[in-house]
């Protein structure tokens, strides 16, 4: 080959080498325009990015969660059920996944921290008590720990409550989506439960779930509703009332309502725990011998609200005659309802009354304990009782 040829020859190579050159920096322009743009795009389309990365650590999470995106549209943990969980004031991000973690919301804590980060959530997290779902998402987590909205809330009933105290409750406190006059209205119908209670099969036509709702704690979710309370507060009482209870019960001739409406009404006349077994003792008796309840509480109820108080007390001489089959001065036997909703040692003291023949009861006033009373088997005795208070 002459020296003119490969001159040639090297000046085409050249040529070629340059237009190369000239391609490779036109196809990395055309991909740094497509960066900026998808960036811009992606930056229009979520405004909610955190506005404070830099660009080189906004630039690699998004490639992270691109490739991750399956991971964040399934189950963020691996539990079954609903779990508690608790954010205390001043925790990180970090030690908020790991816990998560250990309690089996969250297979990823490092998946959770950067999406967190990308988002400007990390420091978003509120204390507080909430009850979380394992098959939840990481957005959804991430949603719900940020904005408070599964933190979970803690109702107390108290033993003795009739159901419209109950109501009133509600609606001071506001809880949740439970709205004070559909709670009422379904212990009034025993409509719109989602249970099945057989213990409610025998009530008769017309009975309202008084004396069924178990006082006691619930810890509810935001999104809990007067039914879902009320559900929770019977399936309460089915699991508290065992069957050895209910067994008692029929030893001693009791139907379960009759059993309850009992126990309502010495949680009424009871200010100490250890005489209930001795007033279910009085009852029983009384019953066996024919005679009138003559119980104070069953005299309130039938009065209702009177004087800003569902317990009128001291009740009147006319009072104790008024119409009703609730008025136990006037009519023998148990009332036709439970008068409250009595605690779980009220149920037990039915079921294990003691063993005496008491057939009267008053308040003591010499006793050294308050609200103690004092018991007899003649009547003749309590008068002498009654009349020391005199």
């Amino acid at each position: 080959m002459t020296s003119e040829a490969r001159r040639e020859r090297r000046r085409s190579s050249a040529g070629c080498l340059t237009w190369l050159l000239v391609v490779l920096v036109v196809l990395a322009a055309l991909v740094a325009a497509g960066l900026v743009l998808w960036r811009g795009l992606a930056r229009s389309a979520d405004p909610d990015v955190n506005p404070a990365l830099s660009p080189v650590r906004r630039a690699y999470l998004e490639l992270y969660l691109s490739q991750r995106a399956a991971e964040l549209d399934g189950p963020a943990g691996s539990g079954a059920g609903p779990v508690d969980f608790t954010i205390a004031p001043g925790q990180g991000a970090a030690t908020i996944a790991e816990n998560l973690r250990a309690a089996g919301l969250l297979n990823d804590s490092d998946l959770f921290l950067n999406y967190l980060s990308y988002y400007g959530l990390d420091s978003g997290l509120v204390a507080g008590e909430y009850r979380l779902d394992p098959q939840a998402t990481i957005p959804e987590l991430a949603e719900a720990l940020g904005s408070g909205r599964s933190r979970t809330l803690e109702l107390s009933f108290l033993p003795g409550w009739r159901s419209e105290e109950m109501a009133n409750y509600l609606g001071v406190v506001g809880a949740a989506q439970i709205d004070a006059a559909a709670f009422q209205q379904i212990v009034a119908s025993r409509n719109g439960l989602n249970g099945n209670y057989g213990f409610l099969s025998s009530l008769p036509d017309g009975a309202s779930l008084e004396g069924y709702l178990f006082p006691d704690r619930y810890t509810i979710g935001d999104d809990t509703t007067a039914a879902a309370l009320v559900d929770l507060m019977l399936a309460r009482f089915d699991a508290q009332v065992t069957p050895a209870m209910r067994q008692a019960y029929g030893t001693l001739g009791l139907s379960l309502r009759d059993a309850v409406i009992l126990a309502s009404i010495i949680e009424k006349e009871a200010a100490l725990a250890e005489e209930k077994p001795l007033m279910a003792a009085v009852f029983l008796n009384r019953l066996a011998a024919g005679m009138p309840l003559q119980a104070d509480p069953t005299v309130q109820y039938a009065l209702g609200f009177v004087d800003g108080t569902w317990w009128k007390s001291p009740l009147s001489a006319a009072d104790l005659q008024v119409n009703s089959p609730y008025n136990t001065y006037l009519i023998p036997g148990l009332p036709p309802g439970p008068i409250s909703n009595p605690s779980l040692a009220s149920l037990l003291a039915v079921a294990n009354p003691a063993d005496v023949d008491y057939l009267f009861f008053v308040v003591d006033c010499t006793a050294a304990t308050l609200g103690a009373h004092a018991f007899s088997v003649t009547y003749d005795e309590h008068l002498a009782n009654v009349a020391r208070c005199q």
